[in-house]
């Protein structure tokens, strides 16, 4: 039973997350209105799986799958182990590998999505996980150097994201969502059955979450309908959410090629945002204020100055850079993060090649010059360039 009052042990619900939900109806197969407002499809209730030993082919079957494909407990097969996410490190690069044959999302129930920006389309994924099990947000890494995509610099610095995720406790019945994330070589080839199979041997996972328009598989074949029924033949829970919509549609426009742009909530939007300089609105679709993070041990340029006849400054160059910052300009309303939540208002100029931060108060860039300090971190405020 959800904690909102959706049945969900026999039945996927593709929620709205905007609507007040009530308690389910037994309504068969199909497509009609069930409760929350939206298509009901049936499928075989959350149960935990047994820990038994499964064959050891990391889920990589041919794509004629037997009936008894999914029978069994998490593989012990260490082809595409996952990796818990750095973000719980303050090192911007580092992974920590699960150990082999252990699987840190067995009886959880995993998110899926991209994860970038961690909007509030993504809380609301995690927020539905955790009402029927432990959320873990589960993603890929190393996508763009296997499909040679053009690197992109992050919304969410790495070493901010565990702060972030902690901030959605509150929405998550007082449980941090955890990131666990799989090398996109491992399942790059894998069909929409390998991929679910994945998840219900290898890892062990209990349900999984997903957004309307998500894809999965080789050259994305799998779409949600197929994802529920696929879940439904391994024993798994599937929960099909409803888009997050965007109240703000300046950008209802902004890439008609993208199929998947029906004015949802998106990373995408969150990168326009930024480019416009537009900080009340990412703050909107982000649900919190956008933070800049800037690397400023053992970088070369990065020092305190004058800057702007304000004695109270410091610089650094967009190099030192972590993690994406709004077009250049000028913003008021800014706050550095002194310690550890420590607010410290300021004024921030972006230029073509350098950060400027001027702050009022007297004392505050001594603690800029510690052996300690090695993060730079601005919040903007509610605020346009």
């Amino acid at each position: 039973m959800l904690a909102s009052g959706c049945r969900v042990s026999h039945h996927l619900w593709v929620c709205d997350p905007r609507r007040r939900r009530h308690p389910g109806l037994g309504l068969g197969l199909g497509l009609g209105l069930g409760p929350c407002g939206a298509r009901i499809v049936q499928l075989s209730p959350l149960v935990p799986k047994p820990p038994a030993a499964a064959s050891g082919d990391g889920g990589r079957r041919s794509q004629t799958r037997p009936s008894s494909s999914c029978s069994g407990g998490p593989s012990q097969s260490r082809g595409g182990v996952p990796i818990l996410s750095d973000c719980f490190s303050q090192q911007e690069n580092a992974r920590e590998p699960v150990s082999e044959g252990s699987s840190l999302v067995a009886g959880g129930v995993v998110a899926l999505g991209k994860f970038d920006a961690l909007h509030i389309g993504h809380r609301e994924l995690a927020v539905q996980a955790s009402k029927v099990g432990t959320p873990f947000l589960l993603s890929f890494v190393g996508m763009a150097e296997v499909l040679g995509w053009e690197p992109r610099v992050p919304i969410v610095a790495q070493s901010d994201r565990r702060r972030v995720l902690s901030s959605w406790a509150s929405y998550c019945g007082n449980v941090v969502p955890i990131e666990f994330q799989i090398e996109f070589s491992t399942v790059r080839y894998l069909s929409p059955e390998q991929f679910v199979e994945k998840l219900s041997k290898e890892l062990g996972v209990r349900g999984v979450v997903a957004g309307e328009n998500y894809r999965f598989g080789y050259k994305a074949a799998g779409d949600t309908l197929e994802l529920a029924k696929l879940c439904q033949e391994c024993g798994m829970g599937a929960f099909i959410i409803k888009s997050v919509m965007d109240k703000n549609q300046e950008f209802s426009h902004m890439d008609a090629s993208d199929l998947k742009e029906r004015g949802q909530v998106s990373s995408t939007r969150v990168r326009h945002a930024l480019a416009a300089g537009d900080m009340n609105y990412v703050s909107e679709l982000l649900g919190r204020r956008h933070r800049l993070v800037i690397k400023t041990e053992g970088q070369e340029g990065f020092g305190q100055e004058g800057f702007g006849g304000q004695k109270h400054s410091i610089s650094a160059p967009k190099s030192c850079l972590l993690n994406l910052a709004p077009k250049d300009g000028t913003y008021d309303n800014c706050f550095v993060v002194i310690g550890q939540e420590n607010l410290v208002p300021c004024r921030v100029v972006i230029d073509t090649t350098t950060i400027h931060v001027q702050m009022d108060e007297t004392g505050v860039c001594n603690d800029f010059g510690t052996p300690n300090f090695q993060l730079l971190r601005i919040e903007f405020g509610d605020s346009r360039v």
